[in-house]
């Protein structure tokens, strides 16, 4: 069965290379090519692939970020692909198959992939790579503002920061996502989402909204004792809970 393959790399001509070795190379097959860290995550992500050729700086997120921010069980088999020997310590540490200095040739690229193919074929059915998930494990923890939500729809896989997240509404099972002028639908439901979100980043308004607390400007009283909450950009967010609730969460 062919190796489900995806190039990541910053660089046309350094994903050109690796592409090109790769229709030399027998039973391969390349599902995504990427430009940036954050590209790399939603592919592997979302293709699942066998191998990654990933290079370590990349715009967005660098290739040991993207192992950061990997859910768990989702371990393809990793070569690095660098300019810096300065990396490879590191790389090694991770449990890469194999660490490729740029530029390299054929030869040595054909190595790589017949070490992945005899890495792959030593695991166990099920077994993830222990050494990077220790490693995974062993990394600092993101800041909450850094994590990300995983929203997929049909054709692809987007990651929002929390911290990019202005406020979210219910909508029936789903949850609306308003990033500035954007907006992304998540299939969770607000109950789930309380769960997850951070306490010191998000607060229920009601029980079909949450403000992110960095945003929230001002509030506007109305009849009956609740509040609008009014967010940098202006829009308007009706607040059902009592006051002493947020001013809690401020404080």
């Amino acid at each position: 069965m062919p190796l489900r393959t995806i190039i990541a790399d910053d660089e046309p001509l350094a994903r050109e290379r690796v592409r090109t070795f790769l229709q030399q190379t027998p039973d391969i097959e390349v599902v995504a090519e990427c430009a940036s860290g954050t590209e790399a995550l939603s592919a592997v992500v979302g293709c699942e692939p066998d191998l990654v050729f990933l290079d370590v700086q990349m715009p967005g997120m660098t290739g040991f970020e993207v192992l950061q921010a990997l859910p768990a069980g989702v371990t393809p088999a990793i070569v690095f692909t660098t300019a810096h020997d300065n990396f490879a310590l590191e790389a090694f540490e991770v449990n890469a198959v194999d660490y490729l200095l740029k530029p390299f040739k054929l030869a040595r690229f054909q190595q790589a992939v017949e070490r992945t193919r005899r890495a792959l074929e030593a695991r166990t059915p099920g077994s993830s790579n222990r050494k990077l998930t220790q490693w995974l494990e062993q990394r600092a923890p993101l800041p909450p503002g850094q994590r990300r939500l995983m929203v997929k729809d049909s054709d692809r896989v987007v990651f929002v920061r929390l911290d990019d997240i202005d406020w979210i509404e219910a909508a029936g099972n789903y949850a609306v996502l308003h990033v500035g002028r954007a907006s992304h639908i998540l299939r969770e439901t607000m109950v789930h989402l309380e769960q997850d979100l951070p306490e010191e980043l998000f607060f229920r308004v009601s029980r079909s909204a949450f403000v992110h607390l960095q945003r929230i400007r001002e509030l506007q009283p109305m009849p009956g004792g609740q509040h609008v909450v009014i967010l940098q950009d202006g829009q308007k967010v009706t607040m059902t809970r009592p006051l002493r609730e947020l001013q809690a969460r401020m404080t």
